[in-house]
Formats: structure tokens, C-alpha cells, sequence
């Protein structure tokens, strides 16, 4: 198909992509608490990620914003799950779910936040954003075979977050 047929319509929604990456060690998930100098998501703790850039795929992406926000690099990067956010009428986040496992390596902090190994029973004690404890418990009900999960993620009238899985 040539490039042409790629039909661009400047008044059709369109997605911002991004990736959401979780390392899991034994029973614990890595995850970042977002410096208080942030715009957004400040003293909350998330997974690793950022957005797709232009002439990247998912897992280059995942990797590199891996390496950049932590120092590792993991080998077993794999997709879990898709998650379409409903930003606004014209726009939507499109995240992409990673996962993998730590084998070694030292874990380098960035001005991105503070890194921590957290249990999966601790997640309730922690600043999280809203929608990370509710990814975790979709991706930790996974089997190893399962296929990706699809998700749609929107704010009601009252502007609470709703987290839908297909």
C-alpha cells in the first residue's frame, strides 16, 4: 500500500502513543515515584514508560525508555495488554502494556523519580496513579500463555477514572 493510501483525516480522533513497562523480581514489581518537580503524576508511583517516538515500534520504545529511566535492560520484554485512554474529544493515549523480568544489573536512577522494588502486597500503602493497581492485578491474573488484554480507560460525569477490559 503506498503511503498515499494512508488516508490522514486532521478531523478523525487520533491516539498519542506511549508504553507502560512493570519489571517484575520474584514477588515484587519496579516502580517509580515521579519527582515533586513533575507536571505530572508528582510524588505518585508508576511503572516505567514514556511516549513512542517517531520511527520506533513498541518494544524498541519500552527498551529504551527502560534504559533511560532505570539503567537495566531486559531481554524479555513482551506485550500484555493495550489500553485506549479517552483524553478528549479529538484525542486519546494509546499505552502499550510491557512486562519482563530483572536478571541482574544496577538500577540507575533518573530526574524522572525514585525507583523501588515494591511487593505486590504492599501496592495498597502506596501514592499510586489511580489506574496502576488496577493494571497490576489485570497483568498478575495472567497466565503465562494468556493472550494481551484490551482496555478502555475514560473519566465519568463525576470525573472518575473508569477501567474497562474487553
Amino acid at each position: 500500500m503506498p503511503k498515499s493510501d494512508q488516508v490522514i483525516d486532521s478531523n478523525r480522533y487520533k491516539i498519542i502513543p506511549r508504553t507502560l513497562i512493570f519489571i517484575f523480581r520474584w514477588n515484587e514489581v519496579l516502580l517509580i515515584k515521579g519527582g515533586p518537580q513533575k507536571r505530572t503524576w508528582a510524588n505518585l508511583y508508576n511503572g516505567i514508560g514514556g511516549h513512542i517516538e517517531r520511527g520506533e515500534d513498541v518494544t524498541t520504545s519500552a527498551t529504551r525508555e527502560l534504559e533511560e529511566e532505570t539503567g537495566l535492560i531486559v531481554h524479555d520484554l513482551g506485550l500484555v495488554g493495550t489500553i485506549l485512554v479517552d483524553a478528549n474529544e479529538m484525542t486519546g493515549v494509546g499505552i502499550f502494556i510491557m512486562i519482563g523480568n530483572y536478571v541482574n544489573g544496577e538500577i540507575r536512577t533518573s530526574e524522572e523519580g525514585l525507583l523501588e522494588w515494591v511487593k505486590m502486597s504492599d501496592l495498597e500503602r502506596l501514592p499510586l496513579v489511580e489506574d496502576v493497581k488496577i493494571i497490576l492485578k489485570q497483568v498478575a491474573s495472567m497466565k503465562a500463555n494468556s493472550p494481551p488484554f484490551s482496555a478502555r480507560s475514560y473519566y465519568d460525569e463525576n470525573d472518575h477514572l473508569q477501567l474497562l477490559f474487553g
